[in-house]
């Protein structure tokens, strides 16, 4: 075989979540986009707010040399120092742009932190439901993931979490707003799994990071609010990118933020920055470093998504589909009314509604439904779910 028996079994458990949008790009050929519903893909429709046209064209007048060369790995210094003073408003604590680094997105950000990190063999706690590339990214560098199913209501399961932190363990990963279910962590939540984090540190003699992806945190409803982590948490990371909240995931841009009271934070971004190099990203895209610069603190119209998910839910709840509301990001995460989600998710596909099964996030039961997508299409789908739930009522 010409390619690596890894790549060829990971291939074979790929995203389910691509598998359903490639499924759906050929369902819209064959009986037009207009009759189909495809919830399969977290890709905002929103545009950018305006402002990211006018920072776009300031940035696109600039001339001369230099413009498009090399700068410091780490990101542009006014950039860093831009997204650092947001930052210390969203974590409740002083950080300077030495404590930011710029990232190919919060992708490239959490391959970048776990390779600054991670020695052979460690495990990184995840929590199910969780984004299905993080146990892919753990072993890209060398890492063990270590699954951890959440609560009834995919709140924090502290006890489980903690029968499953051993001596290897030197991170956990976080998702809040998480992908696929919409919940939050509270800050009560948030307190409790730092503190069992100390306790286990002060157990084991280790270091376990808390790493807290976030490109949610904008996008939240009902008066939410994300907790700040820093306060909480010593050994706490945060990575995220402006992909939802700005709506511009093609773009690739994104961010680490060290907490400073981390006490090996120099030689962590050291190795961070090093990382960002030697993985092949070199630095984050030029272009998109300076046009965020003048973003800070701006994001897409969320009360558009407020409106989606209200009728969204409706129709969920009319056919007698049980859900977790979504407290943020754009996605309902419904259970399955038979035990194999896939088998319904092919059922789904009969009404042409595109759904990903709950085992791509490493929850089989469930199925997850991403309504980033014009009203029309959600309006649209009453009568097929309605058709679809008649075999199951």
């Amino acid at each position: 075989m010409g390619i690596s028996l890894k790549m060829n079994e990971f291939g074979s458990r790929s995203s389910w979540i691509r598998k359903m949008f490639e499924e759906g790009a050929r369902m819209k050929e064959q009986y037009g986009a207009q009759n189909v519903f495809d919830f399969s893909l977290g890709n905002p429709d929103l545009a950018p707010p305006p402002e990211f046209d006018v920072s776009l064209g300031e940035v696109l007048e600039e001339r001369g040399k230099g413009v498009h060369a090399y700068m410091q790995n780490g990101g542009y210094p006014h950039v860093k120092a831009a997204v650092a003073g947001q930052i210390s408003i969203e974590q409740e604590t002083t950080i300077t742009g030495a404590e930011i680094l710029m990232t190919c997105g919060a992708a490239g950000g959490l391959n970048v932190t776990l390779k600054a990190i991670l020695n052979p063999g460690e495990e990184v706690i995840v929590l199910a439901p969780f984004f299905v590339e993080y146990n892919f990214y753990i072993d890209n560098q060398g890492g063990i993931g270590k699954v951890v199913n959440t609560g009834a209501d995919f709140s924090l399961d502290l006890e489980a979490i903690r029968q499953a932190v051993t001596a290897k363990t030197k991170a956990i990963i976080i998702n809040s707003p998480n992908n696929p279910t919409g919940q939050v962590y509270s800050a009560l939540e948030l307190q409790a799994l730092g503190e069992m984090l100390e306790s286990c540190q002060s157990e084991f003699d280790s270091t376990i990071f808390l790493l807290s992806d976030e490109p949610y945190r904008k996008i939240t409803y009902d008066g939410v609010e994300v907790p700040a982590l820093f306060p909480l948490y010593k050994n706490a990371i945060v990575v995220s990118s402006y992909s939802k909240d700005l709506s511009l995931p093609g773009e690739r841009i994104g961010y680490i933020a060290v907490n400073p009271a981390i006490a090996c934070k120099t030689e962590l971004l050291g190795a961070m920055t090093l990382a960002n190099r030697i993985l092949g990203f070199v630095n984050a895209p030029a272009l998109m470093q300076k046009v965020v610069a003048k973003l800070q603190g701006k994001t897409v119209d969320c009360e558009i998504y407020t409106k989606r998910r209200t009728t969204f839910c409706k129709i969920l709840e009319d056919v007698g589909l049980e859900f977790t509301k979504p407290k943020g990001a754009f996605y309902i995460f419904p259970k399955s009314p038979i035990e194999d989600d896939a088998a319904f998710v092919a059922h789904l596909q009969e009404f042409k509604i595109l759904a990903v099964p709950g085992r791509g996030f490493g929850m089989p039961g469930y199925f997850r439904l991403a309504f980033c997508v014009e009203d029309e299409v959600i309006a649209g789908s009453a009568a097929a779910f309605k058709k679809a739930m008649e075999k199951y009522r």
